[in-house]
């Protein structure tokens, strides 16, 4: 079984992408982050006809996440137990959405970005954070795997230059702590082993060709399904502007084999 996870900053931008994406690499599982649109608004004719179940959340141009499937899509849930919301109104994001296929059970996140540590945004982060881990200490005993886009580099290895982030988010240590709290519980981070190198680079000032990036996408799988792990890699050929139709991503897809 072949999982990948993948901001794709924006599904209707990069759907030809996706679908070769698909094919190219015989994806069972793909979960989105940033799909920026309504399920109505969604191309999905062709996903379909490749044989994908598709689970959607996404409420407008912003956040977004979802499932496609060709191993079937049972238990789709949106948002976990006490997600918190933001705004004003306060009101629940299209960050997180979880489904059973091939009888793991697999949850689409995106964790908010913070903004700046002293910004709401940054406290409403580590809140997201903290009830996502309560709530995902409740399905440590089965198959779990949480996958998407963490907005957190949990070491100083995960970012080009950690002196240039020194007083951004994504390096903070109450970050670096939640993050970590996770793997205490016993989720195990399944794609650093097999698949170094960082998952986002910046458009700005040709970050990608310069490889000044960030590795900020991960897998963090129950001791069950961690064990059932053979390999993981990164398709930075994803986020070549040379490669591919169109604009690529900021992020590449990051795929994760299991026995």
């Amino acid at each position: 079984m072949r999982i990948a996870t993948w901001n794709v900053n924006s599904l209707r931008s990069r759907i030809d992408r996706v679908e070769a994406f698909l094919d190219r690499h015989e994806i069972d599982v793909l979960a989105l982050q940033e799909t920026k649109a309504r399920e109505d608004q969604l191309p999905l004719m062709g996903l379909q006809a490749r044989g994908y179940d598709i689970a959607v959340a996404g409420v407008n141009q912003w956040n977004g996440v979802a499932l496609l499937s060709r191993v079937g899509l049972e238990d789709v849930t949106v948002g976990f137990a006490d997600m918190p919301g933001y705004g004003d109104p306060l009101a629940a994001e299209a960050r997180a959405i979880g489904a059973t296929a091939g009888g793991v059970r697999i949850w689409s996140l995106y964790v908010p970005n913070g903004r700046k540590p002293d910004d709401p945004h940054y406290v409403y982060k580590l809140d997201w954070l903290a009830r996502l881990r309560a709530a995902a200490g409740e399905w440590l005993d089965g198959e779990t795997v949480l996958v998407g886009d963490w907005n957190i580099c949990p070491t100083d290895a995960d970012v080009f230059d950690p002196a240039q982030f020194a007083k951004s988010t994504h390096v903070t240590p109450p970050e670096r702590a939640a993050f970590q709290a996770f793997l205490d519980d016993g989720y195990v981070e399944v794609t650093r082993e097999h698949a170094p190198g960082y998952t986002y680079w910046d458009y700005y000032r040709q970050r990608f060709e310069r490889d000044r990036g960030l590795k900020i996408d991960f897998a963090l799988a129950s001791p069950a399904l961690a064990s059932r792990v053979t390999g993981a890699f990164i398709d930075r050929d994803e986020r070549d502007p040379a490669q591919g139709t169109g604009s690529p991503s900021d992020h590449a897809p990051v795929v994760v084999d299991l026995d």
